[in-house]
């Protein structure tokens, strides 16, 4: 017996441990497969600022992802700021996951084999998508991590869990606001639910005292780093607040759209949705069973990031949802006498099938940052640029024909940018030069959207708000000139400051100068 318990042991390590590898290599790989400058550097300079001593909300206006800049801190001062340690951020994150998601499918007593199956299908699906560290990717991540723990906190009531699930959560709402905002709502009421129904009410005091403690580090550190609460409002909760109502007013609500799109998720929470609807009119106090409760928050999680893909209109990248519905599914199957028929196979077969699906679509091709149809082998080492981007192969859709053209145009502005010793701004998609400089460049936001999204626009109630902020920055830092690069476009600068208060000069065909001229629009109100 114990020999056979060794065995088995020996078996899980093995597996453990080619999941780890695995799931680190493959985001690594796919990681410095081509960029889109907007998304693959959203948190590269912002993580190398905050090492220099520029923080969020502070010194750069951000409407989501103040946790992966601190994170992504850690990694540079850990590794070097560099693109290698960048993704590897991500990277970890993938490992993390499939393996939490290996452990948990084990606490059901799914036989580990099994469990390799979905959580390997599960690490190719989520983060190498990306393969950089990006906002939506770290929200739905941290919000599984936060489901995962509740989950064992309702399967095995210890006390551990109960504690984690909040921080998690919290992690995920500091990644993003949204999925993890509505992931944490309906947290909130099946946990009302569960205390109800069950009497049971012990969870309580660890998840407060989570949360509190939570709470007392974020303002520690916001009252170290010179963080206003204000600041912190009018940037993460209230001008986002007015994108979201926006957008749910321009929700396409079409058969396609909400459930041709999704039709594999439905299809792998299908076994799920059948057993419970089946156990709830076959048994009477099925509601109070701990079966039922792991079924209303897996829904919720599918529900919560399909709902969330709906309302951004961003590459779909919830697919990795499909191994975790299918592996729940096969379980409840299993638990509920349906082992000698054919829907076991069958889940495995289509889990299959969509991974890789779903990995040539997103992975080989590079969907999420529209690098699909791409020549890959057009493109260019990435230390041409800068030894610190060793490993990237450089190609992106602008310059998908020609990319030796965008690294000349990058290198040229590189150079100028040396030589210029005055006090400068740059705003650009390409967020590494203060790392590629070693430089403050004092960009006011982490990077720049036409459409109004990571910054508030003209037509927008916080636009003053947002001039004041920036017009604030140009005086705290002497700022003496201001650069653009294409895409970001010169009239951003005039909505802000005014023609008038600005000298345009073309240095290159993506880089113009603005001299900052005294005039009376360069006052705070």
């Amino acid at each position: 017996m114990n020999k056979s318990i060794k065995t088995s042991n020996f078996q899980e390590k093995i597996l453990i441990f080619f999941l780890f590898i695995f799931s680190l290599l493959i985001n690594q790989y796919y990681g410095n497969k081509g960029i889109f400058p907007l998304d693959s550097f959203s948190h590269f300079d912002t993580g190398y600022r905050i090492l220099i001593g520029e923080y969020p909300f502070r010194d750069y206006w951000i409407v989501e992802g103040p946790f992966i800049d601190y994170l992504q801190s850690i990694f540079f001062y850990i590794c070097g700021a560099n693109w290698q340690s960048y993704i590897l951020h991500a990277s970890l994150i993938n490992v993390i996951l499939s393996i939490v998601t290996f452990k948990i499918l084990k606490d059901f007593n799914l036989n580990i084999y099994y469990c390799f199956f979905y959580s390997i299908s599960f690490s190719i699906l989520a983060y190498p998508t990306s393969g950089t560290p990006f906002a939506d990717h770290h929200s739905a991540f941290f919000s599984i991590l936060g489901i995962y723990f509740l989950i064992l906190g309702i399967k095995n009531n210890l006390k551990i869990y109960w504690f984690l699930f909040p921080f998690f959560l919290g992690f995920a709402f500091f990644s993003k606001q949204v999925p993890s905002s509505y992931i944490i709502i309906f947290v909130f009421f099946i946990l009302i639910f569960y205390s109800v129904i069950n009497k049971k009410f012990n969870w309580i005091k660890y998840s407060f005292f989570s949360s509190a403690l939570f709470i007392s580090i974020l303002v520690m550190i916001g009252k170290i780093q010179g963080i206003s609460f204000n600041s912190f409002m009018d940037q993460y909760i209230f001008y986002p607040r007015t994108l979201g109502a926006e957008r749910y007013q321009d929700i396409e609500i079409s058969f396609k759209n909400i459930f041709l799109n999704f039709k594999f998720i439905y299809i792998s929470l299908l076994p799920l949705l059948f057993t419970n609807l089946w156990k709830i009119f076959s048994e009477r106090d099925y509601l109070r069973k701990k079966d039922f409760l792991y079924f209303l928050i897996l829904f919720s999680l599918a529900l919560s990031l399909i709902l969330h893909q709906l309302l951004t209109k961003n590459q779909i990248f919830i697919f990795f949802l499909i191994p975790v519905l299918a592996a729940f599914s096969h379980i409840t199957l299993l638990n509920y006498r349906f082992k000698e028929k054919f829907f076991i196979p069958l889940i495995i077969v289509l889990c299959i099938f969509i991974t890789f699906k779903y990995h040539l679509r997103f992975n080989e091709g590079r969907k999420f940052h529209e690098l699909r149809n791409i020549n890959f082998s057009l493109s260019q080492p990435g230390n041409k640029i800068d030894k610190k981007f060793f490993g990237l192969q450089w190609i992106s859709t602008e310059f998908r024909d020609n990319p030796k053209e965008e690294i000349n145009l990058i290198l040229k502005t590189i150079s100028h940018l040396q030589k210029d010793e005055r006090k400068k701004m740059l705003m650009t998609h390409y967020a590494f030069f203060s790392v590629v400089l070693n430089q403050k460049l004092f960009s006011p936001t982490r990077y720049y959207t036409t459409h109004g999204v990571s910054h508030p626009t003209k037509d927008n109630r916080y636009f003053k708000t947002y001039q004041n902020f920036f017009i604030k920055k140009i005086k705290q830092n002497n700022i003496n000139v201001i650069y653009t690069m294409k895409p970001v476009e010169r009239y951003f600068l005039s909505e802000l400051l005014g023609d008038k208060c600005l000298k345009t000069s073309s240095i290159n065909s993506i880089l113009d100068e603005h001299l900052i001229l005294e005039c009376d629009n360069l006052k705070i109100d």
